[in-house]
């Protein structure tokens, strides 16, 4: 997995982390061994894993281990083999230092490793960035460090984690700031304008194309071109992004004349690419090139204790200068920290804005006992387009959830049939939603 160096530099605070270690004690590969640099490993046969195998049973990102505490998070991408623990398959589970897994052919031992230290910002705030946990101030430091990179980076997390604003903070505080940064979600846009949004289009080069356009690429030349939800291009599009991208040039739709462009790119998406590449959706030589760098959005739920900082931020941010008591009490701020926050800090702000909008605290659950569907929508129309669909859709999923695990017994396997969708994409829901324990 592609990573920045993480020994601090100069006089900048550092934090201690264990990293992880993992070896082939059997297989195509007995004997190869690799320690992480971080708390995260990567396992597969593509070149961008922390540990390659040549097993042809092993998927190209097969799994990813991550430092849990006292034991290790095993997390497999969707592999075609599995991922195989005392017997048992597994998706997603912790298992004891020293245990070995089965991938493909190959037993691999997983483990700690050394103690490293990581470096942290040295303040609560950088280029838009918000909070003094060691989460998000190890997140600064690593943007800090990649915006002079100007190198491709993919940030990935969860819907409302803040991934434009990083975004945002790369370019700002990069080599780029000052010029153009432009903006295209692929996952808002139907399939059909998605080549002329990123490429343009010629007078005439089909129906409605009544005038020239210059497409984003173009715009952000000498700048910064941000993909939001990348994972949701369509991937006939896929081989012509990476051609633009190899070639830095492109040809608008319609026309003949290759244009030059220089930009730094930057994703973002919600999706596990390296699952989506497992199953043929992605291609993994347009994933070597934006995942140079891999920047992880932590959820709110990762960092708590920044929710006053954020508060706060928030308050300023729409005008109000007085002490955050005066708008915020002692018991709305704890009501505020002892959320789940399924939408993150995007939800956050929402609930700001609508507490001083409305001067009364608000509202947390996403949906009340009783609530029917259609209060759900009329609460959401004051919300932007993105915000309000997003709420809808995820009360939508945790109702049909709830349903089809009481219908199937919990069986995921039956509930993935009965649904008509992959198993491993329930499972994801089933996380997403904090239903996971009710799946076995």
């Amino acid at each position: 997995m592609p990573a920045l160096p993480t020994e601090p530099s100069g006089d900048q605070p550092g934090l201690p982390i264990r990293t992880l270690r993992a070896s082939v004690v059997d297989g195509p590969d007995a004997g190869r061994s690799k320690n992480a640099d971080d708390e995260s490993l990567t396992i597969g046969t593509a070149e961008t894993n922390g540990l390659v195998l040549s097993d042809s049973t092993v998927s190209r990102f097969h799994a990813e281990l991550v430092h849990a505490g006292k034991g290790v998070l095993v997390i497999d991408h969707g592999s075609t083999n599995g991922t195989v623990y005392e017997g048992a398959r597994i998706e997603r589970a912790i298992v004891p230092d020293g245990s070995v897994l089965q991938l493909g052919r190959s037993r691999i031992a997983v483990g700690d490793g050394e103690r490293v230290t990581v470096e942290l910002h040295d303040d609560q705030e950088y280029s838009g960035l918000y909070g003094r946990t060691p989460v998000m101030r190890r997140l600064m430091a690593r943007v800090r460090r990649a915006a002079q990179a100007d190198v491709s980076v993919l940030l990935v997390g969860e819907s409302g984690t803040g991934k434009e604003l990083i975004a945002r903070a790369l370019h700002d505080s990069g080599t780029r700031q000052g010029k153009p940064f432009v903006t295209v979600d692929c996952g808002a846009l139907a399939p059909s304008l998605v080549a002329s949004e990123l490429f343009g289009h010629e007078k005439g080069a089909f129906t409605g194309a009544d005038r020239q356009r210059f497409g984003a690429l173009e715009q952000a030349h000498g700048g910064t071109l941000f993909l939001d939800e990348i994972g949701e291009l369509a991937p006939a599009l896929q081989p012509t992004l990476l051609g633009a991208l190899e070639r830095r040039r492109f040809r608008r739709v319609g026309g003949r004349e290759e244009i030059d462009v220089d930009v730094r790119l930057v994703c973002a998406t919600h999706r596990d690419l390296r699952s989506e590449v497992n199953r043929g959706a992605f291609r993994l030589d347009l994933y070597y090139r934006i995942a140079v760098v891999i920047l992880v959005a932590p959820t709110l739920r990762d960092h708590m204790e920044d929710i006053p900082v954020l508060v706060e931020h928030f308050l300023r941010d729409l005008g109000e200068e007085g002490v955050v008591e005066s708008v915020v009490s002692h018991d709305v701020m704890a009501a505020l920290c002892s959320h789940h926050w399924p939408g993150n800090v995007r939800e956050l702000r929402n609930v700001v804005e609508a507490l001083v909008t409305m001067g009364e605290p608000p509202i947390l659950d996403a949906a009340a006992p009783g609530e029917s569907s259609a209060d759900i929508v009329s609460r959401v129309f004051p919300l932007r387009y993105r915000q309000a669909r997003a709420t809808v859709l995820r009360d939508f999923e945790s109702r049909y959830l709830k349903h089809l695990l009481s219908r199937t017994e919990g069986n995921v396997a039956r509930a993935a049939r009965e649904a008509g969708m992959d198993r491993s994409y329930l499972i994801r829901l089933l996380q997403s939603h904090a239903m996971a324990k009710k799946s076995t």
